[in-house]
């Protein structure tokens, strides 16, 4: 039997919390097998993971695999999104992401940096550890405050900003590849890495690197309207994580895609539970059966509208009932019959 898409799992990041049971491993693994989750994808958060001790200790991993084998679930992949965004970011955009640094770092973009990326670096180890082939997190931005072409862009300046993504990332991913173990770049408005035109760009630049891959998320592409089935087609090759999230566009006679610097609730384009946006998950699961996707489906939560709560229960059974069983068989293979190679030529007119 062809392979088959896992889950249901569930992103972490957004239920993590100070308080029980979304603040340790334990408790959030049984909170999300309690609601039918078979997996977890864990943020590297010191709430769930030592990222320092995964990266070195295959013992101390598998412990963590015993935490979540005794709730239920299994871990699906580590998230390094946080980190990945400050691998590269924007001068315009570095006092909204100090906090995302260790406080020694704060005020101190170039120290973050280079602490971000041994932080992805040893996310990698952990994963290999785990015995997982694949992390997902963004790229960071150098070129997205100069995404609309006004004012003019000076000529090169696209270009020297994916050379010096490039330049950043590839110790990384070349890290990556001595572990074995892909990175897959969520395609996020935010990030110089969001859609497939700028994907190519960056694996242009970095010599088409096996370890440069794709998490694929719907959500990210109804937002920019682009051809999300499409996608699929043309880099399923690259596709090694996949967050099922929904949303929706409704552009009005006030604002399109770029909403007006309205609030989530008030944007054309906004995130919503799964089921009460406009994704077509049954065409998404289809095509990526069809193209033999086996990573897990993994419920990335995020809705302008519906709690937490409701958003998290309704998942695991939604995407349980998108996945796929393949099929042993053609359809059709009942109504066969033997046929030997001079019954075949008879059947065209040609002679034996």
């Amino acid at each position: 039997m062809a392979s088959m898409i896992k889950g249901p799992g569930i992103f972490l990041a957004q239920f993590a919390g100070d308080a029980a049971p979304f603040n340790d491993l334990a408790g959030i693994a049984g909170w999300a097998a309690g609601l039918g989750y078979e997996g977890i994808q864990i943020p590297v958060d010191p709430r769930f993971i030592d990222i320092d001790l995964a990266a070195g200790s295959k013992d101390y991993c598998d412990e963590l695999k015993g935490v979540c084998a005794e709730a239920g679930v299994e871990i699906t992949e580590l998230s390094t999104h946080i980190q990945g965004q400050l691998v590269a970011v924007h001068p315009a955009y570095a006092p909204q992401f100090d906090g995302f640094a260790p406080e020694a770092l704060r005020g101190r973009p170039e120290a973050q940096a280079e602490w971000a990326a041994g932080e992805v670096i040893k996310a990698a180890r952990a994963s290999r550890n785990l015995g997982l082939d694949v992390q997902l997190g963004f790229s960071g931005a150098l070129a997205w405050p100069y995404l609309y072409p006004w004012p003019q862009r000076p000529k090169g300046l696209v270009e020297e900003a994916f050379a010096e993504l490039a330049r950043r990332w590839r110790p990384i991913l070349d890290a990556h590849e001595e572990v074995g173990v892909d990175y897959a770049y969520e395609l996020h408005p935010g990030e110089d890495l969001m859609d497939g035109t700028s994907f190519e760009r960056f694996l242009e630049a970095m010599d088409g690197h096996s370890r440069a891959n794709i998490a694929y998320d719907p959500s990210h592409f109804v937002l920019q309207q682009l051809d999300y089935l499409g996608f699929i087609d043309l880099y399923h090759e690259r596709i090694r994580a996949f967050h099922v999230k929904d949303a929706e566009f409704n552009p009005s006679a006030r604002q399109g895609v770029y909403s007006g610097f309205a609030g989530w609730a008030d944007r054309a384009g906004r995130f919503r539970s799964l089921g009460d946006g406009q994704v077509d998950f049954v065409a998404v699961f289809s095509k990526l059966a069809q193209h033999g996707y086996d990573g897990w489906a993994v419920l990335e939560w995020e809705c302008a509208l519906k709690s937490p709560a409701q958003g998290a229960a309704e998942g695991a059974p939604f995407i349980a009932a998108h996945i796929i069983e393949p099929t042993p068989h053609a359809f059709d293979d009942f109504a066969g019959g033997g046929v030997d190679r001079a019954q075949i030529r008879a059947m065209l007119g040609l002679g034996t």
